[in-house]
């Protein structure tokens, strides 16, 4: 049986210049970042649908008291959004993907979570369009 090629996923903040090696690039917050103009991002997408929901967004607010519980509840809402999972895993087993976020913390914020959540299904084999 052949290893499982390990997606390419990377995390940056929209902030940080592009790099060819970007791949997909793919805005995952719920709101547009501040000050940045819609035509300035070098963006393929924006998937407010795998943003962590308005209410988880604003209970949340960065505190990292309550980072366990974000994971928990925002893996939670993921599980509403698997064809988007498996349309984001395909681009990641491609050409590559590159998960953008606004936040400030670069280790506690949902592109983080999103990123490990794929890895595990790519190493579960849950994908539907990569087998």
């Amino acid at each position: 049986m052949p290893a499982k090629r390990l997606p390419s996923i990377r995390v940056k903040r929209v902030y940080d210049p592009p790099s060819p090696d970007d791949g997909f690039r793919v805005l995952v917050d719920r709101l547009w970042p501040r000050g940045i103009k819609k035509d300035q991002l070098a963006l393929d997408l924006w998937m407010k649908d795998v943003a962590p929901s308005d209410a988880l967004r604003k209970w949340f607010g960065h505190d990292l008291a309550k980072w366990d519980e974000f994971q928990r509840r925002y893996r939670e809402e993921l599980q509403q959004h698997r064809d988007k999972l498996d349309f984001l895993l395909s681009h990641a087993l491609g050409s590559g993907l590159t998960l953008l976020f606004a936040a400030q913390d670069r280790h506690h914020n949902q592109a983080v979570v999103l990123r490990e959540v794929l890895l595990e299904r790519a190493m579960a084999g849950e994908n539907q369009t990569g087998r």
